[in-house]
């Protein structure tokens, strides 16, 4: 709220803000259309504001390139090999501890609605293998039969000895990533790049933020998903939301489901509508991570428990007076110090430190000289 107002932002939450706009751009742009124009109230002591048609989708274009670029976010890559001295974001232990459950429990199915592929990136440090929804290697397509497969180790199947592969998950995204995009013929594809151009935009101020979107880096950006409007529930009745959806629902259905909620608000009605009714599944337990006691999702949580003791939050425990820190029951902290220990992330950390030092005297030429 504080940097919406420093930005003159206006009234109201951002995407009250940009549901307004992509109204208005909605009700301009297309030729059967009866609007020509739109006149938008002036903001008190300016003067009126008039936008073309062409002005707005520039406007939600650029939108669209900025959230992209707040959403481009690099995994700190120094911490598998135990280098790093920046705070873990959760992110690689969370994935390892995930995968680490006995694979006879069934696979550990993660849904996020974050555009950010971090996610991906941990997956990737860890040597994770998942199914995302998408098929191919050169030119990924989004095919939702992928879902349905599963990873073995190659072993005689006639007498039984084939074993489920153990860094295994599968992911979905449901209101899309940053690393897709759609194609004329409504298909979906997905490919990822290097993001590290976002990060001067992060660090830049507002006014070098508005010159960096219309350089040639961000001109490549394309839509790519499910943006924060009052228009986001008719989207995930299109391709390929409607299937990543039919799939949250199904499977929060299936029996013995623990759910594990982290950083979600309840605050999108098509997604806690999902969420509600799974809670009449009898063998669903939920736990929901929230940093602040205060919030209202302990009210909300307290209602779902009259539906039966299956529904908890995780918070900080506070002492009478005191404010809630936000350094527990945060996702970080749930990662490395909730979830139990596993053995071979530690194994892993120290295998990839010594791969590190390897490299590192391979470079130096100073130690190949005291070598010889």
């Amino acid at each position: 709220m504080d940097w919406k107002k420093k930005n003159y932002f206006g009234h109201g939450n951002f995407e009250d803000w940009l549901s307004y706009l992509f109204n208005v751009s909605g009700l301009t742009s297309s030729p059967h259309s009866p609007l020509k124009s739109i006149h938008w109230k002036p903001s008190k002591g300016s003067t009126d504001v008039f936008l073309t048609t062409e002005d707005e989708c520039l406007l939600r274009g650029y939108i669209e390139k900025a959230i992209f670029a707040e959403c481009a976010l690099e995994i700190d890559r120094t911490e598998v090999a135990g280098t790093s001295d920046n705070p873990s974001s959760g992110h690689i232990p969370f994935i390892a501890k995930l995968i680490a459950r006995d694979t006879n429990l069934g696979r550990t199915h993660l849904f996020t609605l974050n555009y950010d592929t971090l996610f991906e990136q941990a997956m990737e440090e860890l040597g994770v293998q998942y199914f995302d929804g998408f098929s191919g290697r050169a030119n990924s397509r989004f095919d939702p039969s992928v879902y349905g497969l599963d990873i073995y180790y190659p072993g005689d199947v006639a007498e039984g000895r084939v074993r489920r592969f153990d860094k295994f998950l599968q992911f979905y995204k449901l209101h899309g990533s940053i690393h897709w995009n759609s194609k004329p013929d409504g298909s979906f594809h997905a490919r990822h790049q290097d993001l590290s151009f976002a990060k001067a935009y992060r660090d830049a101020a507002p006014k070098e933020k508005a010159v960096l979107l219309q350089t040639l880096k961000f001109g490549a950006i394309e839509p790519f998903g499910i943006l924060p409007t009052s228009q986001k529930f008719t989207q995930t009745l299109d391709m390929p939301y409607a299937h990543l959806f039919r799939l949250f629902h199904a499977r929060l259905n299936q029996p013995q489901t623990f759910l594990i909620v982290a950083g979600y608000g309840f605050g999108d009605d098509h997604v806690t509508r999902i969420i509600e009714t799974a809670l009449m599944n009898p063998s669903l337990v939920m736990l929901v991570i929230e940093p602040a006691p205060a919030s209202a999702i302990h009210k909300r949580i307290r209602r779902y428990q009259g539906l039966g003791q299956r529904a908890f939050v995780l918070s900080e425990r506070l002492n009478a007076g005191t404010k809630c820190t936000y350094k527990v029951a945060t996702f970080s902290d749930f990662a490395q110090n909730v979830m139990p220990d596993i053995k071979w992330l530690e194994d892993y950390k120290r295998l990839r430190a010594f791969e590190g030092q390897i490299k590192k005297a391979d470079e130096d030429p100073n130690d190949k000289a005291q070598g010889s």
